[in-house]
């Protein structure tokens, strides 16, 4: 491959310190994801946190490729497949909820009890799956940090992508961590954990009633 050929199929240099800034904003402001992992972070730990996190990637993983390939555009022109996503993840999200807050009621020996790491890691997936926004939000953002001129656009919507994907795993990490480790020095007795498991499951209560506020407004257009 040529020297030309090879910089033609780069990201504009010019325009990536304004996406850096602009990921860094996105990525730090509080938003579903980041409820969840805090939740599930001090209810089980920074472990569960941490991979609540990686989850939360490998869900992105699938967004970054669908925005690049255009499944984005899809939905977008599609609202019953939107619809039908976000209803999907307002009942996830729901029976994750009643699942927490039925955990809260029962003796701290089973309160406590921690779920296999592939369970954990398998929610934070479908949970990130199962939120059609993200990938709704990648064809409106980062399109407009590309330039045709450099090459194949599919190329620069997936090498943005996967920058995102990076900054948001490194804050979502950072915050599971943080989460776990609050939580762990939280928990020194029943009424403790109870707490934590109920706050828990309101924040996933709260999750899954903005989705289906959305299916709701969305019905009720048509």
């Amino acid at each position: 491959m040529s020297v030309q050929t090879l910089e033609e199929t780069m990201l504009d240099l010019t325009l990536l310190p304004a996406y850096l800034v602009a990921v860094t904003l996105v990525t730090v402001a509080p938003g579903p994801d980041a409820a969840y992992i805090v939740a599930v972070a001090v209810e089980r730990g920074p472990r569960a946190g941490l991979l609540s996190a990686t989850g939360m990637a490998l869900g992105m993983v699938v967004h970054v490729t669908a925005a690049a390939l255009g499944l984005a555009v899809l939905l977008k022109s599609t609202p019953l497949a939107l619809t039908a996503l976000e209803l999907a993840g307002g009942l996830y999200l729901g029976r994750l909820a009643v699942k927490t807050l039925r955990t809260a009621r029962k003796p701290l020996a089973h309160a406590t009890a921690a779920p296999p790491d592939r369970d954990v890691l398998r929610r934070a997936v479908v949970t990130n799956l199962l939120n059609p926004k993200t990938v709704l939000f990648f064809a409106a953002f980062l399109p407009r940090f590309t330039n045709p001129d450099r090459g194949a656009l599919w190329l620069q919507l997936l090498t943005l992508g996967l920058i995102f994907l990076a900054m948001g795993l490194v804050w979502d990490s950072t915050i599971g961590l943080c989460a776990g480790r609050l939580g762990q020095g939280l928990l020194h007795g029943p009424k403790a954990a109870t707490t934590v498991n109920v706050a828990a499951g309101l924040t996933f209560a709260t999750l899954a009633g903005l989705l289906l506020k959305d299916v709701v407004s969305a019905a009720s257009a048509l």
